[in-house]
């Protein structure tokens, strides 16, 4: 089977998922590919990434929507040619909360590559992409969370006329809107994604997986919930061997007269 997903690494435990599938016209994610790209995620988890990168191999083009032939045969009980339910588990590798997702998008995407960034836990785009949820043109719907996912990153109303019109967005509204985190100039996705995960490698990895957990466990807590969740992750953490001996290391630093913009700095590495 050819391999349509490489990964490497640019640093030990940052992880760069690149997705190449020049069988399709338009970079269309089959079944095949998407089966693969949730094995290559939940591979390089296993193998103690603890951030993923997402990144396209195709230029001009990030991940575009499930090709239509395999929904096709899929919803007329034909025979499959991958794994359908990799939609799925991509997402949840995405979502998983020892690990931290960047989607590096170096082109145009639609439907279901929207989908998976919009799991992505900070999303990093070139100048000029067009984000579109084009569904409805198609007679169809987001099928793997776009329409609840997006709601929550940029409110109903933008939300609501990217799913019903089916219309592109670009990147410099939906950085506008908060949808995007830093919008880059052409071909610096993936470098600026890979100094991020760097950065994020650098940082105590239960703190970073807590403050994850915060963020996604939040969203469907009411307000009281969301604190007291907030205080209940935040004290494990603080009893941790790890987190002591960090608060024992900088305080010193602040006694001996270091200012906290110095010392800060130098504990974060990258």
């Amino acid at each position: 089977m050819t391999a349509l997903v490489q990964t490497s690494w640019p640093a030990p435990s940052v992880a760069t998922i690149t997705l190449t599938d020049t069988s399709t016209p338009n970079h269309n994610v089959t079944f095949r590919a998407i089966g693969q790209l949730a094995d290559a995620l939940s591979a390089a988890r296993a193998a103690g990434a603890r951030v993923l990168i997402l990144a396209s191999g195709v230029e001009g083009t990030w991940l575009n929507h499930a090709h239509l032939g395999d929904l096709r045969a899929l919803m007329r009980g034909g025979p499959s040619d991958g794994d359908p339910s990799g939609w799925f588990r991509a997402s949840q590798e995405l979502s998983e909360t020892d690990v931290i997702s960047i989607a590096a998008i170096s082109g145009d995407t639609s439907g279901g590559g929207c989908e998976l960034g919009w799991a992505c836990d900070l999303r990093i785009a070139e100048a000029g992409v067009r984000f579109s949820q084009p569904e409805v043109i198609m007679g169809i719907g987001p099928g793997i969370g776009g329409a609840s996912r997006l709601r929550r990153l940029i409110g109903p109303t933008v939300t609501a006329e990217m799913i019903l019109l089916g219309l592109p967005m670009t990147a410099e509204r939906l950085y506008e809107l908060g949808g995007i985190n830093l919008v880059v100039p052409r071909g610096h996705a993936l470098q600026t994604a890979t100094e991020w995960g760097c950065r994020l490698a650098g940082r105590p990895g239960p703190a970073v997986s807590g403050a994850k957990q915060m963020l996604r466990e939040g969203e469907d807590l009411s307000l009281p919930a969301a604190l007291e969740n907030d205080q209940r992750i935040g004290q494990r953490l603080f009893q941790s061997a790890p987190a002591l001996e960090t608060m024992r290391r900088i305080q010193a630093r602040y006694d001996q007269g270091e200012s906290l913009q110095t010392v800060l700095w130098d504990e974060a590495p990258g």
